[in-house]
């Protein structure tokens, strides 16, 4: 498959957490500015229209378009007819009319920014609104039409208990939606979050607590039949986000918009991530990928999954016996990191929450 992420940078606000490239708009002129220029970057990817299959338009927030705003920019992606088609959707900045133009423009997918069901939560992460009006939502968006809905939320936060992620598992299980993006917080530089790290003013949660809310989400997801399909992500019915998968499969996707990413023809691609840079001129850099990138990359994702990575097809792909390569493997597995298992390299539980130690090997 083939996919687009379209970034729209533009928010109301900025939450404390957030490291994506954003930016509170001065005027609707500099949204419209930008709009132009995105149209023109979307354009000069026309040769590829026919092959992608799935389109991202993410942020930011791309909710806080406009009516006008919006349809400007579902018509610069008109010709592309996508199998899925998500929008990011932050609860404050929807309105029944945009669902209506969602649905008319063919969006089948909604990714709508949560974070917590608790108000104090919100408040601490700088949200802009209230929980009682998800649900509301995700009601008015199923009434539309809009088949897929799917909910972010954050644990390991500040102050959060095991009590809050039961609370927030309960609402979500509520709405009865077929997917969930379930995040730990990461401590980002140049967030709000990192300064206040910074004073000694933000005190990460223990290891052990955030912990035991992983163990929480994954035993509870499960047993209300949720796959736990990436170390994220949960989906009921098969329903997986198709764009994220690319990702994870190291598929090819088209990255537009300031501080976009793509990787196409077997170059990665970073756009700009100041606005005058992005309105002058694009892309900052194309960087052709090696084959041992390639290998690094396709490690790195597939293990982000599941299921894992299957042994042989890595092997002949790029030439190498994998444990010759990566001996420490047998020591990530002692660990109880990773597991071998009917041809598969695949991450523990545990190896899920210490990711990282074991993509180190791969770097």
């Amino acid at each position: 498959m083939k996919g687009l992420y379209v970034h729209i940078p533009f928010c109301q606000y900025i939450c404390h957490y957030c490291d994506f490239v954003k930016r509170v708009p001065k005027s609707q002129d500099m949204i419209d500015e930008y709009l132009i220029r995105l149209r023109d970057e979307i354009n000069s990817y026309s040769n590829h229209f026919d092959s992608i299959e799935t389109i991202y338009i993410g942020g930011g927030t791309p909710s806080m378009l406009t009516i006008d705003q919006l349809t400007f920019l579902f018509d610069s992606l008109r010709r592309i007819n996508p199998i899925e088609y998500t929008i990011e959707v932050n609860p404050e900045s929807y309105t029944h009319e945009k669902g209506l133009l969602f649905k008319k423009y063919g969006i089948n997918r909604i990714s709508m920014g949560v974070q917590s069901f608790d108000d104090n939560v919100l408040a601490y992460l700088n949200r802009g609104h209230k929980t009682e009006t998800v649900e509301l939502i995700v009601k008015d968006l199923q009434s539309i039409g809009i088949p897929y809905i799917s909910i972010d939320l954050i644990f390991a936060i500040p102050g959060q208990t095991l009590d809050h992620i039961k609370k927030d598992l309960d609402e979500f299980l509520k709405l009865g939606i077929t997917h969930l993006s379930y995040y730990s917080l990461i401590l980002e530089d140049k967030t709000y979050f990192y300064h206040q790290y910074l004073k000694g003013k933000f005190k990460p949660i223990e290891e052990d607590l955030e912990a035991q809310m992983y163990e929480y989400i994954i035993d509870r997801l499960e047993k209300n039949g949720y796959e736990h399909y990436e170390i994220s992500n949960f989906a009921k019915n098969n329903h997986y986000s198709l764009h994220n998968t690319i990702y994870w499969s190291l598929g090819e996707y088209i990255g537009v918009g300031m501080g976009a990413h793509g990787f196409i023809d077997n170059h990665r691609t970073y756009n700009e991530r100041g606005l005058p840079q992005y309105l002058d001129h694009f892309t900052k850099e194309r960087v052709l990928q090696t084959q041992e990138d390639l290998l690094q990359d396709d490690l790195i994702f597939g293990l982000r999954k599941r299921k894992g990575i299957f042994i042989d097809d890595i092997e002949k792909k790029y030439n190498i016996k994998l444990l010759e390569k990566y001996p420490k493997l047998l020591e990530q597995e002692s660990y109880g990191l990773v597991e071998f298992k009917d041809g598969y390299l695949r991450l523990t539980r545990k190896g899920m929450m210490l990711g990282n130690q074991v993509f180190m090997l791969f770097i």
